[in-house]
């Protein structure tokens, strides 16, 4: 699910403020033996980490398009059915920051290897669930599970990629995540059309174990991973410094509140286009998901906008965006909830771009630590999202779920106002060095 930044491209780098290892002697030398485009084991690099995020996000969002088939076995409402997304995105959001400290200890490869193999095993128990509550404890499990993957896929790159090709590789590991987030909602949606959401189910398990093995075949050996402790003491003393820079709060609750729209518009909208007055099959409503391309583009043009119109300038305007997608989602017309659900997206990946792009450059030191507090709060305002949205449309229907979102802009909005009073205030009193 995710564009050119997205919670997946967190990285680890060492569990504290102190400077990373020393690079191998090879690399100090002159000769740097790490991977280049056109180099031995490039290729097979960018496809095993284009493959993990494939299973990664066709798993995590695996259930989200057939919650309403999910609510009709059960005999649920759709915020009890919400809570096998809701589920799966928290135990990511809780584990994440465990799973960087461990991929320090144990090296990227390892720890990518052992979540995804956990995650696969879990993927093909889904589908035989006796009962809701039997589903939504596998899918928490195969959420904190597939947490080591963002934990260490972009620090993997990071020690093993040139650092003139780190932007191309990272950007097909997002390329990855963007891939599996969209097809999985779109192959679960058809499939379950014509045989049931257990059987949709399955087959992405089994896709993604296809793409598991796939990617530790062709990942290559790290060759510049240095081991370190876990010294929770120091990791606590990094976090703790992280959640006290204000600037850098905001920014998690910038990135929290945006994913609360998101995940709760499209938790919802397969109830709500089923129904009346739409009555779209389960296959049509799958194929909704197509509209990430949209969030793919609006996300690369994230860079841009920053640029002429400044970080909060380009908040505003993602908000604003979100907003009228919302707003136009309201009308009983199928072409205008399409274009709300394209502005909605639009906005989303557009802030969310930005607020994490924004976390890398404030944070000085840990900055795998600071990436992976904003993914865990990227995620729990996807199981928030999810659950109060569909709370919502239970008590008012899609206006509901819309008020839910529209509360969330305003508090992204509110945020960036602080934040613009607070550049203010320090710009007065150090002019030579604004916040």
């Amino acid at each position: 699910m995710s564009p050119a930044s997205t919670p997946a491209s967190t990285g680890v780098d060492a569990a504290s403020p102190v400077p990373p290892p020393a690079p191998a002697p090879a690399a100090a030398s002159g000769a740097d033996s790490r991977l280049t485009p056109g180099g031995p084991g490039y290729r097979r690099m960018s496809l095993a980490l284009f493959l993990a995020g494939v299973a990664t996000f066709a798993l995590l969002y695996s259930t989200q398009a057939l919650l309403p088939l999910i609510s009709g076995e059960f005999g649920v409402e759709a915020s009890e059915a919400s809570w096998t997304v809701a589920a799966a995105t928290g135990g990511l959001a809780l584990f994440v920051l465990p799973m960087s400290a461990l991929s320090e200890r144990f090296g990227r490869r390892t720890v990518m290897t052992a979540s995804l193999a956990v995650a696969v095993t879990v993927g093909m128990l889904v589908p035989f669930a006796p009962s809701l509550g039997a589903l939504v404890v596998l899918r928490a499990v195969q959420g904190a599970a597939l947490a080591g993957v963002p934990a260490s896929a972009q620090a993997y790159l990071a020690e093993e990629v040139r650092p003139k090709a780190l932007v191309t590789a990272i950007g097909l590991f997002v390329a990855g995540n963007s891939v599996g987030g969209m097809s999985g909602r779109v192959i679960t949606g058809w499939v379950a059309q014509e045989w049931g959401w257990r059987v949709s189910v399955g087959v992405i398990g089994a896709l993604a174990v296809g793409c598991a093995v796939a990617f530790r075949l062709l990942l290559p050996a790290p060759r510049h991973f240095t081991a370190g402790s876990l010294r929770p003491r120091v990791l606590l003393g990094t976090v703790r410094g992280h959640l006290a820079d204000p600037l850098l709060r905001r920014l998690y609750a910038i990135g929290a509140l945006f994913m609360t729209v998101f995940g709760g518009v499209y938790t919802v909208i397969g109830y709500r286009l089923t129904a009346e007055p739409f009555g779209l099959p389960q296959g049509i409503v799958g194929s909704i998901f197509l509209v990430y391309l949209v969030g793919t583009v609006s996300a690369s043009t994230a860079g841009r906008l920053v640029g002429r119109f400044g970080r909060r300038g380009s908040l505003y305007l993602a908000g604003g965006t979100t907003a009228a997608g919302l707003l136009l989602s309201l009308a009983a017309s199928l072409p205008l909830v399409l274009l709300g659900l394209v502005l909605i997206t639009a906005g989303f990946f557009a802030g969310h771009a930005v607020a994490s792009s924004a976390v890398s450059r404030t944070a000085t030191h840990g900055r795998a630590q600071a990436s992976a507090l904003y993914q865990s709060a990227y995620y729990i305002g996807s199981s928030v999202g999810s659950t109060v949205g569909a709370v919502a449309f239970r008590a008012n229907g899609w206006s509901g779920t819309v008020g839910v979102g529209l509360l969330a802009v305003l508090g992204v909005v509110a945020i960036t106002v602080l934040g613009s009073r607070a550049a203010r205030t320090a710009a007065r009193r150090e002019p030579a060095t604004p916040r």
